[in-house]
């Protein structure tokens, strides 16, 4: 254990004395680590910025959406009457998926307008909710000022966007007007209660009221909804949980397959049905489109780490080669006074591990700066892009298991690297060392 402690004690001094020698091989390590850390935080924290939007817009982890065929008005209606919403609550509680929040929601996704001081704004979703039961997701909204008490049925919470090119400010009272699921123009009239600042593809033109005031000005029943969606306590659960949800929904109520991308979405819901289709969608479906982007962006990153690492080891061969030509004899006096092959092996190990460290906290820091510094990017130039972001700022990052894979496969190359120099001094005759012979 001595002589342990002395090989690993021996390995930090030689690495402080030979660090003109490792300079270029620090560099090349810190740079590595720092670029590639900065792109995968990237990716996961966009990732993770537009899973948020996903969430908040879709209303779940996962989501069961009924879609029912009636040609003589919508050719699809997103509508769940009471006896699909009690079916998939029934088997939400047999299959134990234990969502943290159940939420209901009816979508309206035809032609609504809203009208102020003779202005008029077509919106793209509006959404009835239940404003007691969607409050952990209205709690984390940005408001342009502090919303009033989101309670009754006469409140209306728009977009930033909205209320700009209507001129409506909070308290102002606005007109909506939809039509009903049968054909029927309806108009109602609703007091501003809050302006979100959302101007991401989700919220842009978007308006929340009342799940029970939407039902009667669409002429849907009081209890109706369009979907009922389940936040889970890990996110990450969401594919399996709906598989298991699935099985059991699956023998209460007519339900459509399970889908994994849009494509498949839109396949299968143009395909003809009597009554009303349940389908259950995690959001991954409705963001195939961004995880492909995003799945180039990991190709970049693989791409970067084969040219890094391809960096790393020749930079490390070269380090290498110099610094055991110099240290030839000091091995072989090593040897001598009882330093064996292992002891040898831990020297250098300790040196290089040593290195590794050194520059996974130098690469890190440097990564901080980096993400920090590109917080203050603004990208309003970049139409969408608003979808990545959070409080309109790119948010890094550093999830676990993608630092530990950067960190492992930066240590792995060291070490390979180390191992085959390590492993010819023991290969070498005593007499070569003391004369000098390069390893």
């Amino acid at each position: 254990m001595e002589k342990l402690f002395a090989a690993f004690k021996l390995g930090i001094k030689y690495l402080y004395r030979y660090r003109r020698r490792y300079y270029f091989l620090l560099a090349a390590l810190i740079f590595g680590f720092t670029i590639v850390t900065f792109i995968t935080s990237q990716k996961d924290g966009m990732y993770d910025s537009a899973y948020y939007s996903a969430q908040s817009h879709y209303a779940g982890d996962i989501v069961a959406i009924g879609y029912g065929t009636d040609t003589s008005v919508w050719e699809f209606t997103h509508h769940l009457g009471q006896n699909e919403i009690d079916d998939i609550l029934k088997a939400a509680n047999l299959s134990g998926i234990n969502p943290q929040y159940t939420v209901l929601r009816t979508l309206y996704v035809e032609d609504a307008f809203v009208h102020y001081n003779g202005a008029a704004v077509q919106l793209k979703n509006l959404v009835g909710c239940d404003w007691e039961g969607e409050s952990h997701l209205f709690g984390k909204f940005s408001f342009d000022e502090p919303p009033m008490t989101l309670t009754g049925n006469d409140g209306i919470v728009l977009s930033v966007p909205i209320a700009r090119q209507l001129s409506a400010r909070m308290g102002d009272s606005v007109i909506l007007e939809v039509e009903t699921r049968f054909g029927q123009k309806n108009t109602g009239i609703f007091v501003v209660k809050g302006i979100v600042q959302d101007t991401s593809i989700f919220g842009y033109y978007k308006a929340y009221i009342s799940r029970l005031t939407l039902n009667r000005l669409i002429a849907y029943d009081d209890g109706d909804c369009s979907s009922v969606g389940f936040f889970l306590d890990d996110p990450s659960t969401a594919e399996s949980n709906r598989l298991r949800l699935q099985g059991y929904l699956s023998e209460l109520t007519q339900t459509g397959p399970l889908v994994y991308d849009r494509d498949g979405m839109v396949l299968e819901r143009d395909r003809p049905w009597e009554g009303i289709r349940v389908f259950l969608y995690t959001l991954p479906v409705y963001l195939s489109e961004i995880s492909y982007l995003l799945g180039a962006m990991n190709i970049i990153t693989y791409f970067l780490y084969l040219m890094m690492l391809f960096t790393i080891m020749v930079s490390a061969l070269v380090t290498y080669r110099l610094i055991l030509r110099e240290r030839s004899r000091e091995i072989g006096v090593m040897r001598v006074i009882g330093f064996y092959g292992r002891d040898l092996r831990i020297v250098l190990l300790t040196e290089i591990i040593a290195l590794g460290i050194i520059s996974l906290v130098a690469g890190f820091i440097l990564a901080l700066a980096l993400n920090w510094a590109a917080s203050f990017l603004s990208f309003s130039w970049f139409p969408g892009f608003e979808i990545f972001l959070k409080g309109g700022r790119l948010k890094a990052m550093y999830l676990p298991q993608t630092m530990l894979i950067n960190m492992g496969m930066l240590l792995l190359v060291l070490f390979m690297l180390t191992l085959i120099p390590s492993l010819r001094v023991l290969t070498k005759n005593l007499p070569e060392l003391l004369s000098g012979e390069t390893l």
